[in-house]
């Protein structure tokens, strides 16, 4: 079991606020840029910063022995690949069927890093947990999530955003099993293949770009900078520093900054089941968490008994 320290709180609980305004910020994108070409713009707005700094360290990636293959593969599936599917796919279903699809990964990356990462063995405890933290999201959207949309293609833009969760749960068992890499190196590597790969997608399918408003120009380039970007590091360094169970946690976080944002931001009314939801994502995370969570507040040697 990985050591997490308090810095890997910090960083999934960032995470988990970046990433529950993105879904709010791509639906109003959506209105000006189509799905293929919003993400484009995301990863690419992304990558020119990255390289930026990147460059500035000295372009370190692999330390020792390297694993491109496995690099480009992670690239598809965390960014060009997933990032085409929930843009096309969120014009065609409830946008709280995305909700709980993302909080689903949880409950796919469990078995997966019991057969695939060392140490990151599944407990009953951890199960518990994340059942508990999923029902709290379904509890959270509601029956809203599986209403249909009246789309007719509605059924494929369902099977979209559930493949694109699974795209999620695969790139983070394959990047905890990367040998030695440098984190800045590796997220802004996983951009750049990413950006190669999108926008000649978005050529061949939605055709040559056009210019949003500025308004919609301005919050492109948070979703580039700030979701895509900064988070996508983020993303690296919990998954290889606190294992890709751990980095889950963010999935149960996401609904609910979403639902706050939205009520914040837009007006919406906040649901009745907010405070019960709240409630099972908290007992999720203490069922799930207990070992590390002991050991954050009550210090390593009183949790030295207490299974991951």
């Amino acid at each position: 079991m990985p050591d997490i320290s308090p810095r890997y709180w910090l960083m999934i609980a960032t995470l988990g606020f970046v990433w529950g305004g993105t879904f709010l910020l791509i639906k109003i994108s959506l209105t000006d840029v189509t799905p293929f070409w919003l993400a484009a713009y995301r990863i690419t707005l992304a990558a020119l910063p990255m390289t930026l700094i990147w460059g500035l360290r000295g372009f370190r990636l692999f330390q020792g022995s390297s694993a491109w293959r496995t690099v480009v593969l992670i690239s598809i599936l965390s960014t060009a690949l997933p990032f085409a599917l929930i843009s096309w796919g969120q014009q065609h279903v409830p946008s709280g069927f995305t909700g709980v699809s993302m909080a689903a990964i949880a409950l796919m990356i469990l078995p997966l890093a019991h057969f695939f990462v060392p140490g990151e063995q599944m407990s009953l405890r951890k199960v518990i947990g994340m059942c508990f933290g999923f029902v709290g999201v379904t509890v959270l959207i509601g029956a809203k999530a599986f209403d249909s949309s009246g789309s007719d293609l509605e059924a494929f833009g369902r099977a979209a955003i559930l493949a694109s969760t699974a795209c999620y749960a695969v790139q983070s068992i394959l990047i905890r099993r990367l040998p030695p890499v440098d984190p800045v190196g590796l997220a802004t590597v996983l951009l750049l293949i990413g950006s190669v790969l999108i926008v000649p997608l978005a050529i061949t399918t939605e055709g040559a770009p056009i210019v949003p408003p500025p308004q919609t120009l301005w919050i492109i380039l948070v979703l580039g900078v700030v979701s895509t970007g900064l988070a996508n590091l983020l993303r690296v360094l919990v998954v290889r520093g606190a294992g890709p169970t751990f980095m889950t946690l963010t999935n149960f976080q996401v609904p609910l900054w979403a639902v706050v944002l939205g009520a914040l931001l837009l007006g919406e009314d906040l649901p009745s089941s907010l405070l019960s939801a709240l409630a099972l994502i908290l007992c999720g995370l203490g069922f799930s968490q207990y070992g590390p969570l002991k050991r954050l507040f009550f210090g390593k040697r009183s949790a030295e008994k207490v299974a991951p």
